[in-house]
Parts: C-alpha cells; sequence; structure tokens
C-alpha cells in the first residue's frame, strides 16, 4: 500500500483556514470527492451522500495543533482513517491531505489523488476569494 500527501498553499492564516475546513458544514462547498448533497450533523457525526453512497464522517475534536484527521465510515461498514493537517506556511498556510491505496488499483489510486488535489485547489479558491470566509 503506498501513500502520497497531497498539498496545497493557501494565502490565508492557518487558523482561519483550519476554521473553515474543520466545519462540517462547509464540506459540500469544496470536498467533492466526499460530501454531495444531504448532510447531517449528529454531535461529532457527519453523516452526508457522497459518490461512495451515504457515508459516516467523524472529525478528532477540534484543536490548536492544525490537525483535521477524520475517519470515513463507507457504505461497506469499512472505516478509513484520513490523516489531515493546516500547516504554518511562509506564504500563509499549507493544507496537507494524505491519499492511502487501500484496495484500489493503481489507476483508481491515481483518480483519488487527482479527486484531492481539485478539493484543496477549490478549498483555496474559496478561502482566497472572500477574505471574510472564516470559521
Amino acid at each position: 500500500m503506498q501513500s502520497v500527501h497531497v498539498s496545497r498553499v493557501i494565502a490565508a492564516d492557518p487558523r482561519r483556514v483550519y476554521e473553515f475546513a474543520v466545519d462540517a458544514r462547509h464540506l459540500p462547498l469544496w470536498a467533492a470527492g466526499l460530501a454531495q448533497g444531504d448532510l447531517v450533523i449528529d454531535g461529532d457525526r457527519v453523516h452526508l451522500d457522497s459518490p461512495m453512497g451515504r457515508v459516516e464522517v467523524r472529525f478528532v475534536a477540534r484543536n490548536t495543533l492544525g490537525v483535521i484527521d477524520h475517519d470515513v465510515t463507507l457504505p461497506s461498514g469499512a472505516t478509513v482513517t484520513n490523516p489531515m493537517r493546516v500547516l504554518a506556511h511562509p506564504q500563509g498556510a499549507e493544507i496537507v491531505f494524505t491519499v492511502r491505496q487501500i484496495d484500489l488499483t493503481d489507476a483508481d489510486f491515481a483518480r483519488d489523488v487527482a479527486a484531492v488535489r481539485a478539493d484543496l485547489d477549490r478549498l483555496a479558491a474559496l478561502i482566497e476569494a472572500d477574505r471574510g470566509v472564516g470559521g
């Protein structure tokens, strides 16, 4: 199994990037690889429609370290842990998402990596376009 760390520099304060990205209500705006359509927040669980079907997402507790790790429970019942971080960067913030090749062909893995890259590009565009966007 291989892993790829997909990162994107965002011209914004790291705390602002973190607060926007960790807010489940914002997922449909930028995380097309995960969130589409209906989203229900139930305590620390988020139930949402995704390209894979109905999934449940659980984020780690909010923190000051920029950690946005989250578990996604798939329709099959399998749970995938997704490491994600917001780091300080000389140009603002850098968001890093680790994509792991779990039971995927090389072609499917390449598509997942490309989808995450596109999601992070959308996230950056949203934040950089609206300096008032935040938590």
